[in-house]
Order: C-alpha cells, then structure tokens, then sequence
C-alpha cells in the first residue's frame, strides 16, 4: 500500500470512528427519557405494608440490569414517617434501591418553607413527628403533650386529665409563645388537639388567658395531606388526615364565628406538591445520568380527589406557566416574577418566594387512575360525571368542586398496566 492510500485508510478510519462516536452519543440521547413517573402508594403499590402483585411485575420493568432504575421515579404519597423509613420499605418490597430523595410525603414541600424553621412551632401529628420537623429544617418545636403539661387546666375534654387537677396541685410550665401550627397528620387524640389549638389560635400563640377580642389575623396554620378517606387493608377506606383538618375548622367557626385560613396547603392535590415532585424527578434524573429535560410528568393513583384532582390542577398551573413565559420572551421582564408563582393561585397554594430548586421543565402532567384502591369503576360514577350531589363532596374545602378537574388520563386495572401505557407512549415498549 503507497503512502496516499495510507493516509486515505487512516482518514477513512478516522472518519468512521467519529461517525460511529456521534451514532452511539446520538443513541445513548435517544436512550434518555424526557420523562418522568411519580408513584401513589396505598392503593397502588400496597395495601398497608403488603405490596400489590401487579407491583411487583411492574417494577421488574422499571429496572435495568444492574438493579438502577431506567427512568426518574418519585414516591407520591400523603403519608406521614421518615423518609428513610418509607424509602427503605418501598426498597425491600421490590428488590430496588430507593433513595429519601425519591420520596415526596405529604410533609415534604416544608423544606421549602424557610420563614418558619427558626419560628416556635407547635408539630401535630403521631410516630415520629419532631424528628421529621428537624430533619425538614424546623429548629424549634414543641408538641401537643408539650402544650398540656404547660397550661393544664385546658385540656378538659380528657377526663383522666380533669380528674387529676381536681386531685393534685396544678404546676404549670413555662413555654415560649407558639408561632405557628404545623399539621403534619392527625393526632392520637383528636379531642385534646382540637381544643388546645383553637386555643392557640384565639389567644395569638400564648393561651395564659382570656382576651378581649381575637386576634385580627390568626397564627399561621401549615396543613399536609387533605385526603379524607385513604385505602388500607379494610374492606372500606379509613378516615385521613383530611377529616381531622374539617374537625378542626368546623369547631374553629362555630367558636369564633369566623373562617380557618392556611397559611399553606401542601399534600396531593396542591400545586405545591406537584411542584415539589417535578423538583425531585429531575434530580433523580440528574442522579441517573440524564441530561435531557423533563417534559413529561406521569402520576398513577388511585384517588380521584387526590391524585387525579391534583394532576389537572397542576397542568393548568403548568399552562399558566408556560403562557406566561411565552408573553414575557424578554428575560428581563421575567424577572419581576418569582419564577413557579401563579397569580391566579391562592396563597396557599404557591410556593414560598425565593424557594430554591430546579427550574421547572414539564409541560404536561398526566394522571393514570388503577382501580386497586379507593377507586372501583363498579361501585364508583364515572370520574368527571356530576351526580347531581353537591353535598357530598369529599375534596377540601378550599380546592372547589369542579367534575372537569376528576377526568383523568386514563383508567387502568392496575399499575402494571399503568406502565406498559406510559411506555408505550413514549416509544419505550
């Protein structure tokens, strides 16, 4: 072979590995999913602590060879524990490693609320609470035993607690005056919590006595989960936290007269949450190794008034979004707004200003409703039909009633069939 035919194999040669490079670059971006899947848990991975045999199929799916997940995964669920308790549970019912950054309970979005976590809070809720406020950023707690030890001539609705100041002598303790009410979930005793927070709220955090007239604005009120009913092992779903928040404003109005106003509402079916999870999809993604961003966002729940609610919710937040954006092309212009604040959102139901976390990506957020938990399609109306009875509505009170919002993306029996779909739709069949 001359030096010129030399020099043309080695061109040749170069060329075909820089084609080949970009083919297999061109490949492992085709590989890269632009999409992302948040999982309910009761009714759809579990019944209690007992994972679902569709599950367990569907998760043979999700994962690679090498045990690593092949597309972003979050966990979106209302429960209340630790994050590295549930995470480790999920992890061993199906044989995956699962990070407490996949997890997105009900009380998760908290970290993003700054402005409370050097405040004096009063935490509710059961298990683990105080532990999972600090590892949420909040530094300075008490709780409702806390409450009771220090005034206890308020607790009368428990009998023991009557019995025993009528008997001994009444020592009360010093406690700093309450800032704010975190409801993480609900309590022990619902009784004693009702009456002791309402007198929180009536005398501005420090119920030493009487005042005159209530307070203009009452103490901020942080709720997570408003789910009234969720699905365990019975036959019938189980009261939710969401039956203790209508307790407590009920009593609250019929006490003051006046209306309960959350500061925040977090937990399926806010916007915040929904938020919140597309912020831990990408960085699960970024995690894998994905660089593309997510424009896809899956949900699959069992719960009308939850998961399926707070889908359609959040892609009208997202089109408002995404909207706006496109009228206001010059950055400087955006800049005047907090970047996932929507205006045509109550307070509530935004996420504080100057929150920090990653640019939000998705423009479409679809939910998959199974029939393995609270939904049965045999005793269950058709979702988005309105019987006509407007009394019974099971969603919060400030989440109006509107049938549009209950239509989800589709029906399936069960979450295995909930990811053949999904991947079906994005060419990974």
């Amino acid at each position: 072979m001359d030096r010129l035919s030399e020099l043309e194999f080695e061109d040749l040669g170069t060329a075909f590995a820089k084609h080949r490079k970009q083919s297999l670059n061109l490949l492992k971006q085709k590989k890269q999913p632009n999409f992302g899947i948040c999982f309910d848990c009761d009714g759809v991975l579990a019944r209690g602590t007992l994972p679902i045999k569709s599950a367990k199929r569907a998760f043979k799916k999700l994962i690679d060879d090498k045990g690593q997940f092949v597309v972003p995964v979050t966990f979106v669920t209302n429960s209340l524990s630790k994050n590295s308790d549930k995470a480790k549970m999920i992890g061993e019912w199906f044989g995956v490693e699962v990070s407490p950054d996949q997890m997105v309970q009900a009380q998760g979005p908290l970290e993003m609320f700054t402005e409370y976590h050097n405040k004096h809070c009063l935490i509710i809720g059961q298990g683990k609470v105080s532990e999972i406020a600090k590892e949420l950023g909040f530094k300075k707690i008490c709780t409702i035993e806390d409450v009771s030890a220090a005034y206890p001539l308020l607790d009368m609705v428990d009998h023991g607690n009557r019995k025993r100041v009528a008997e001994e002598a009444i020592i009360e303790k010093d406690l700093p005056r309450v800032e704010a009410v975190i409801l993480l979930g609900e309590p022990n005793r619902w009784e004693s919590s009702l009456q002791l927070i309402i007198d929180l709220l009536r005398t501005d955090g420090k119920p030493d006595h009487m005042p005159k007239s209530l307070p203009e604005k009452h103490l901020p009120v942080i709720a997570c989960n408003m789910d009234l009913e969720f699905m365990h092992r019975a036959c019938i779903p189980r009261y939710g936290h969401g039956a203790y928040l209508v307790c407590l404003e009920a009593l609250y109005r019929k006490v003051t007269g006046r209306e309960l106003k959350y500061t925040a509402l977090v937990g399926k079916p806010s916007e915040i949450t929904y938020r919140y999870s597309e912020h831990c999809l990408t960085k699960h993604a970024k995690k894998l190794g994905f660089e593309a961003p997510l424009k896809h966002m899956y949900l699959i729940g069992d719960c009308l008034d939850s998961d399926i609610v707070g889908c359609n919710l959040y892609q009208r937040h997202l089109d408002r979004m995404i909207k706006r954006k496109n009228n206001n092309i010059d950055d400087e212009s955006l800049k005047q707004f907090n970047e996932s604040y929507d205006e045509a959102l109550q307070e509530s139901r935004n996420i504080p200003e100057g929150t920090k976390i990653y640019e939000q990506t998705v423009n479409t957020c679809m939910g998959i409703l199974v029939c393995t938990g609270v939904y049965k399609p045999e005793t269950c109306p058709e979702p988005g039909t309105d019987d006509g009875d407007e009394e019974r509505y099971s969603g919060h009170r400030d989440f109006s009633r509107n049938m549009e919002l209950y239509k989800p993306e589709v029906i399936l029996n069960d979450v295995d069939c909930a990811i053949d779909f999904i991947f079906d739709q994005e060419g990974m069949a």
